[in-house]
């Protein structure tokens, strides 16, 4: 929901007709989940145009408070209970049974909005009675909610919190971010992209809330995916040595990064450990244990350690495997709780939210992700019906990239040429990091599955590992996308580069990445990368160069190398996987020769410079379009005779500034070629945060279109008109 802007003709009068109020904190709240019809439905979708939405108490910007989308919302199931939840503090009227029937009604309602725009949602249905008893126990904004990899885990969250009507929106132009941000919602007090940060954040916040003398409670939410990245446990170390009150929920979904067959290792959850939860979480059990603590102090040293390590001992006894670590961390455990039963949830969350002067606690809680997942497809599959109707609303594939309706991706074409090359190089493994595995790389795995290591959110590991397997005399790919390698940049530095370790990265994700917005863009590799001494680095502009680069990557011993690719599907058509043929280190080369402006293009921004060129061409001017490929070490021979034989260079990549642009512009200053005639101009990603939208807006949006790149050359030949009229 908006944030509403009172610049508007006839709001009055559509409100007036409607029945649209504004609440106390500025939200448009209506009635949207009623059939409306005829002049209604009109005035809606009028007064929706006209409305301007302000970012001023950060909501969103430009997005009308309900959808123009026809029958969106007409065909779904009924949600009475739902209907009557505007923001968290009406849940707590409801009763127990009302309760359990607005977490059915959040399911259908996830079930429904992520049938329709083709997202991956079951990890919010694993969540929803978690979610429901954490808003119910806890009063946000005032009490401070933080999710790790707040993504798709916290789409019920959204829901609760205000941004109902917005939820068809979700990772779309000037829609709900498909994470938590401080500029959407004042319920998310923190932004979550990577992993494993929610726990320092909600640290920082009750320290601070400590000093100022407040009294609100932090609630932190965490998951057995981000529990394989360090900074959780130093974050929990820390928060037991200062020992400030939060409440840390492991969402534990038992997903695995290897699954074994053996089902009896999962954590059980039954009456008896629902009973024992209860007791440790209650406030004169928390009392008798503290008490006791104090007695054996004043015993002697001898009785308190002695009864340290029958407490240990005990706790370990009822306790799940692994639970004694998060004691040792300095958590007080609580736990396994069933994560769908929403009785247990609320009571031990209201006996651990009334602990005060207790320090950090961490309760445990078993959901499953498929839970309500049969529910979800068989309103999936009421869909289908309705999918032919021009008057149904659907999204683009979560795949779908740029002009083009290919299903083969970049990922697929790298995943396919390794395979091929350790088929002939028994010395070549992978190491990969991450949120989630690409499911690509389930071709190596099922090929190779002694050479595959996937250590999940582990980033920091992953780069030092890889360059411990070198150093054993293999020939590691460390596979990791372009905004997950920023965390392991110090081991990139440190552990490999200044020892010269030959590790070959493949950086994913490279680049603009549609609806994951600036969370997950992969801006910033190109600048890291090509700035350590020994790094050799290299971007494909399409899948024949990227073969090629696989194939050299294997082939350099002496030092590390890095490609990048980006999301979504391959320039070519061609789906046989041609032969590659190693790449001379630092050689770029010419693939269309002109007389008028150059073009240089580093990786697939190679295509648009292309298309610039088609565009160009149709007004008489004759472009040389060249292809990089290498930032580090740069073609000097290529750069020379461009500058040599045109007036115009313009170089072009989708990085953000500092990168293959700035080392071209360090040699031509250096060579004194900007001291002659030539005219340069780099275009890069903007000098901001491009926020989620298709693919096709947001390289619009970042200039880099090959429209944009015409333009450019038509202004620097003084054609301005020219130029204007081509953006237009």
């Amino acid at each position: 929901m908006g944030s509403v802007s009172r610049q508007y003709p006839f709001g009055n009068f559509v409100k007036e007709k409607l029945g649209v109020l504004d609440t106390d904190y500025g939200f448009l709240r209506t009635s949207c989940y009623c059939p409306l019809r005829g002049e209604a439905l009109e005035l809606l979708n009028l007064y929706s145009r006209s409305v301007s939405f302000s970012s001023s108490k950060r909501l969103i910007v430009q997005v009308s408070a309900l959808p123009d989308v026809g029958d969106f919302f007409w065909e779904k199931a009924a949600t009475p209970i739902l209907d009557m939840v505007e923001n968290p503090k009406h849940l707590k009227n409801l009763s127990a049974k009302e309760l359990k029937q607005l977490a059915d009604e959040i399911r259908s309602e996830l079930s429904f909005i992520t049938s329709k725009i083709r997202r991956p949602f079951k990890a919010s249905l694993a969540v929803v009675e978690l979610t429901v008893a954490i808003h119910y126990v806890f009063n946000a904004p005032e009490d401070k909610i933080l999710w790790d990899v707040g993504g798709q885990q916290t789409y019920a969250h959204k829901i609760l919190t205000g941004r109902r009507s917005l939820m068809h929106t979700l990772r779309q132009k000037n829609g709900l971010s498909g994470f938590t941000s401080r500029f959407e919602s004042e319920y998310d007090p923190f932004g979550a992209g990577h992993g494993c940060s929610s726990i320092s954040a909600g640290l920082g916040i009750a320290v601070a809330r400590d000093i100022k003398g407040k009294q609100e409670r932090i609630v932190t939410v965490i998951s057995n995916r981000t529990t394989m990245a360090g900074q959780v446990y130093e974050a929990m170390s820390n928060a037991g040595y200062l020992d400030s009150n939060m409440v840390v929920i492991l969402n534990d979904s038992r997903h695995a990064l290897h699954p074994k067959q053996e089902e009896g290792t999962k954590t059980p959850i039954n009456a008896l450990s629902s009973t024992l939860s209860k007791l440790q979480s209650s406030k004169s059990f928390r009392k008798l244990r503290e008490a006791a603590k104090g007695v054996t102090k004043r015993i002697g040293k001898g009785m308190h350690e002695l009864a340290a390590k029958v407490d240990e001992y005990a706790r370990g006894m009822i306790g799940p495997l692994g639970s004694t670590l998060f004691e040792e961390l300095g958590l007080y455990y609580i736990g396994p709780i069933d994560g769908h039963n929403i009785e247990d949830l609320i009571c031990v969350l209201q006996e651990v939210s009334s602990l005060d002067s207790m320090g950090p606690v961490l309760v445990h809680v078993i959901t499953e992700e498929d839970q309500g997942l049969e529910d979800g497809r068989r309103v999936e599959m009421s869909m289908k019906n309705h999918q032919g109707s021009r008057n149904s609303y659907s999204l683009p594939s979560y795949t779908t990239f740029v002009g083009s309706n290919l299903s083969r991706t970049y990922s697929d074409c790298f995943v396919e040429a390794l395979v091929n090359e350790a088929e002939l190089d028994k010395e070549i493994t992978v190491v990969h990091a991450g949120l989630e595995k690409d499911p690509s790389l389930q071709l190596f795995e099922s090929h190779f599955p002694d050479k595959f290591f996937d250590v999940g959110m582990a980033e920091q590991h992953a780069v030092t590992f890889a360059a411990g397997l070198a150093c054993g005399g293999l020939k590691p790919f460390c596979v990791i996308p372009s905004t997950f390698l920023q965390r392991g940049f110090d081991q990139v530095v440190h552990d490999v580069d200044r020892q010269r370790v030959p590790v070959r990265f493949a950086i994913t994700s490279a680049g603009l990445v549609g609806s994951d917005g600036a969370i997950n863009c992969g801006a910033f590799d190109i600048a890291f990368m090509s700035c350590l001494p020994n790094m050799i680095v290299m971007a494909p502009s399409d899948e024949d160069q990227l073969i090629r680069m696989v194939v050299t990557a294997t082939c350099v011993d002496d030092r590390p190398i890095c490609f990048r690719y980006p999301r979504g599907a391959i320039v070519g058509s061609n789906n046989t996987l041609p032969n590659g043929i190693p790449l001379e280190i630092g050689k770029g080369r010419v693939l269309v020769e002109g007389k008028h402006v150059a073009l240089l293009g580093y990786g697939v921004m190679v295509q648009n410079c292309l298309k610039a060129r088609s565009l160009l061409a149709s007004l008489g001017i004759e472009v040389t379009v060249a292809d990089a490929r290498f930032c580090k070490p740069l073609d000097i021979k290529l750069v020379r005779q461009l500058c040599a034989e045109h007036s115009i260079l313009i170089t072009v990549e989708e990085g953000s500034v500092g990168g293959f642009g700035s080392h071209v512009a360090q040699f031509l200053a250096l060579d004194g070629l900007l001291d002659g005639r030539i005219k340069w101009r780099p275009i890069v990603l903007p000098d901001n945060y491009i926020k989620h939208a298709s693919p096709r807006e947001q390289i619009d949006l970042a200039g880099l279109t090959g429209h944009h790149i015409a333009a450019t050359a038509l202004s620097l030949l003084g054609r301005t008109r020219d130029a204007l009229l081509l953006m237009q």
